[in-house]
């Protein structure tokens, strides 16, 4: 519970505040939409770069002060957006941001339960997204409100002081507490040391692809989506109570998987998963001539990638199993967030080309591909399994 509130935090205030902001950011500075997506390329590249490093310090115990350093780190680093006026400026701090990135959100915090807990990580994971998937809702309504009531600097310097204040004392405390319980239980058990090369097999290829794809398109949709719905033809505000709901039904989607979890393979969850974020995807599409469908594409989006941040990192156990699993899901984390570093850069790039349609349709196609090699996956892995 501590541990999730503090990923509320952590979300609200350093990921979500990007497209949160994004519209404001326009304005005020002036700049293209790709220069300032860019910002947020760069910052998930350097947390796709230092992931594996953060997934062996997990390994060796450091969980919890890898994460709340991050967090304060961070939270610093955001009050300082608030003075900076040119765009290396911008590149810089987001660049301190995106290694701050990779030590304090889901990745390692999962990658934490899931050495401590095992096989019974899959509670732990969906109690902590259950709580967290409410980020989403509390950073574009806060920063809305805060905008609106002082500037976009001003709400910055609050949301870092939140991070620092509230978000790393909550991760040290939680993390604390679940590496804790995680020695209790497995104080006779050490995984051997093993080279990164050894990891990387068919099956991890296909599996980290297929959900790299999954970060690229929630990326590209996600740090976009104020501009896309206002090119569907919503208004501001409008647009940010739609983007507000996605965090909402993230929850009911995690609510939907915990309650069917021991009927339901964790494979047909991850199914499940794929084809709703692609259904959705299809009805953003449809939704200019049609706006009711916004509402669909909210429900699906939302619950679709909100159950496949449970998902992943069991499924990543199931197929890759648990030794060194600190590792294998630092490489993971890597590869996915190399598809969700890219993707609002490359969004802007296409919008540039082709306007949203075009962004949309590469969106619907990159998902149905991302499907096509979770599934071989599972086919590449099954003649293995025991």
């Amino acid at each position: 519970m501590i541990l999730a509130l503090g990923q509320v935090v952590v979300w609200a205030g350093l990921f979500y505040v990007f497209p949160a902001m994004l519209l404001r950011w326009e304005q005020s500075f002036g700049w293209s939409k790709a220069s300032l997506t860019a910002a947020i390329t760069i910052a998930l590249l350097l947390s796709a770069i230092t992931s594996p490093l953060v997934g062996r310090l997990i390994d060796r115990g450091l969980g919890p002060h890898v994460m709340t350093a991050s967090a304060v780190i961070g939270g610093l680093a955001l009050m300082c957006l608030g003075f900076v006026s040119s765009p290396w400026q911008f590149y810089v701090v987001w660049s301190i941001i995106g290694i701050c990135l990779a030590g304090c959100l889901y990745e390692p915090c999962f990658a934490l339960i899931t050495r401590a807990y095992g096989e019974q990580a899959k509670r732990g994971i969906i109690t902590v997204t259950l709580i967290a998937g409410f980020a989403s809702t509390v950073s574009f309504s806060s920063a809305h409100l805060l905008s609106e009531m002082y500037d976009w600097r001003r709400a910055l310097f609050i949301f870092g002081m939140g991070v620092i204040c509230l978000g790393a004392p909550l991760l040290w405390v939680g993390a604390s507490r679940v590496e804790a319980q995680g020695r209790a239980q497995t104080t006779s058990i050490e995984s051997t040391p093993v080279s990164t090369r050894s990891l990387l097999t068919p099956v991890f290829y296909c599996l980290a692809l297929g959900f790299a794809l999954v970060g690229l398109v929630h990326g590209m949709t996600i740090h976009h989506l104020l501009s896309i719905l206002v090119d569907r033809g919503l208004g501001e505000s409008k647009a940010v109570l739609v983007a507000s709901f996605i965090g909402p039904m993230q929850v009911a989607g995690r609510v939907v998987v915990s309650g069917v979890a021991r009927r339901v393979s964790n494979f047909a969850v991850a199914n499940c998963s794929f084809l709703s974020v692609a259904l959705s995807i299809f009805a953003l599409m449809q939704s200019s001539s049609l706006p009711m469908l916004v509402v669909v594409f909210v429900v699906l989006f939302g619950g679709g990638y909100g159950v496949v941040s449970i998902i992943r990192p069991v499924i990543a156990r199931d197929v890759l199993g648990g030794d060194n699993f600190g590792a294998k899901s630092g490489l993971l984390a890597s590869v996915y967030l190399l598809g969700a570093a890219t993707a609002p850069h490359i969004g802007s790039i296409i919008w540039t080309v082709g306007g949203y349609d075009v962004v949309l349709m590469v969106s619907l196609v990159l998902i149905l591909s991302g499907y096509l090699l979770f599934r071989l996956s599972h086919c590449v892995a099954r003649p293995t399994a025991p």
